[in-house]
């Protein structure tokens, strides 16, 4: 029989699994309020990027993992839950409220993702050169319609070379906007132990000309000879079905839950959001896939040596209480 106790507890430590959510440049840009049976998520304007990020989109997305592994914590300790996406529309700065609605027990799938968020974490290194197998990929597609998302994976050299050839342009359009280098390396990190932005040494190597996707540069050193990146990397576009505020965070659930899928399959994950963060070149990704929803975020995931989890802030940090 669970009690108010048990509740409390698994309250606790579903903010404790929401803050292991990505964010981009590992900003964390959440607050939680805990009531008596319920997470109430908000952003945090304070980290917001305001010149890659002026409309708060990939805030959201990245609130929106924070729901779905809050959500996840929750089933774990044996509560079912019920989420009400807010996006500001009662309060500028409230996104969800999650609500702990009865004692129910974990499924299997459910247990599997819970035990995947400690490991999740972005692989900016380079990948094996070893094909995604065909049903894991079938799972990362079923994760994301689980949320109402799409995925679709970019295969063949034609859909490659499209996608990569955007990312690039991106990228560039990015580095030319006036703040926009001063914005990357205020998150770019010397101590690894930072609880906040990407430490160099996390950040992958140094970019270069060949590489076939274009990498955002962390100040990473050059990777020595014979690491080069997948000749021809697996990589998927994940999206949503509109472009609303409340998409957004229903993406950003759906990118968590296929990211997990990833890690609980084995495989290593690394993002890429500068053709997203472009509204010009985000259409061209819309329309070269044939989209109508919103693309949100592509993601890069294979086969990689193991590397260490991204640092992040205390729960004490980002969490009050109003019971």
């Amino acid at each position: 029989m669970q009690t108010s106790a048990d509740l409390d507890t698994a309250l606790r430590a579903a903010v404790a699994a929401a803050v292991r959510a990505p964010s981009v440049h590992n900003t964390q840009p959440w607050r939680f309020h805990l009531g008596s049976d319920t997470i109430d998520v908000y952003a945090d304007p304070s980290r917001l990027l305001p010149v890659s990020d002026p409309t708060g989109r990939a805030l959201r997305v990245s609130c929106g993992g924070a729901i779905l592994n809050a959500r996840l914590a929750l089933a774990h300790h044996g509560w079912s839950t019920e989420t009400l996406l807010d996006a500001g529309a009662a309060e500028p700065l409230h996104l969800a409220r999650v609500r702990a609605v009865g004692p129910h027990p974990a499924t299997p799938a459910e247990q599997e993702l819970h035990a995947a968020i400690g490991r999740r974490h972005s692989n900016r290194g380079p990948f094996l050169d070893t094909a995604v197998p065909l049903d894991v990929r079938a799972r990362l597609h079923d994760a994301a319609d689980a949320e109402g998302c799409w995925l679709d994976l970019i295969l063949g050299p034609v859909a490659q070379d499209l996608v990569a050839g955007l990312v690039r342009v991106a990228d560039q359009l990015l580095l030319e906007t006036p703040g926009y280098r001063a914005e990357l390396a205020a998150w770019i990190r010397d101590d690894p132990a930072s609880p906040d932005g990407v430490a160099r040494r996390d950040g992958g190597p140094a970019p270069e000309p060949q590489d076939v996707f274009t990498r955002r540069d962390f100040g990473g050193a050059a990777r020595p000879p014979g690491r080069d990146y997948e000749s021809s990397p697996f990589v998927a576009l994940l999206g949503a079905h509109g472009d609303t505020p409340h998409d957004d965070l229903r993406a950003g659930q759906g990118l968590q839950r296929v990211l997990l899928t990833a890690t609980a399959a084995g495989l290593a994950t690394s993002l890429t959001s500068q053709p997203i963060d472009v509204p010009a070149i985000r259409e061209q990704l819309r329309l070269g896939m044939h989209r109508r929803g919103a693309p949100q975020m592509l993601l890069r995931a294979g086969y990689a040596v193991a590397t260490g989890p991204t640092s992040r802030r205390p729960v004490a940090d980002v969490l009050t209480e109003h019971r």
